[in-house]
């Protein structure tokens, strides 16, 4: 026979509370999801490896020119990793994850 002035009857936390909370998770879901994105997986993987496969490309040895019949194999496949992991990465940076929208079902009170 008490008011619930703005308190759920079940929780005992007010709208505002609740309210709070969804756009706390709603930010978190939004985070994680900006981290996870393939985009930075893949982009940054192809960073690293790219750099790792230029390094070793910048002095091949004889042996290693010989192999691919003089052509710098690793020098072109490096600087072509890098290219593909910077479009990446842009590609994330010029076109963020949208939010993502959390729709609060609102529970009916019984007479």
């Amino acid at each position: 026979m008490s008011e619930n002035s703005g308190r759920s009857e079940h929780s005992g936390r007010s709208e505002h509370d609740v309210q709070r909370e969804v756009s706390e998770l709603e930010g978190k879901s939004t985070t994680a999801s900006r981290l996870f994105d393939l985009r930075l997986i893949i982009g940054g993987l192809f960073v690293v490896y790219g750099v790792i496969v230029t390094i070793a490309g910048i002095s091949p040895s004889q042996a290693t020119l010989d192999k691919a019949e003089g052509v710098n194999i690793n020098l072109w496949t490096g600087i072509a990793m890098l290219l593909l992991g910077i479009f990446f990465l842009g590609w994330l940076k010029l076109r963020p994850v949208p939010p993502v929208e959390v729709e609060v079902a609102e529970e009916e009170e019984g007479a």
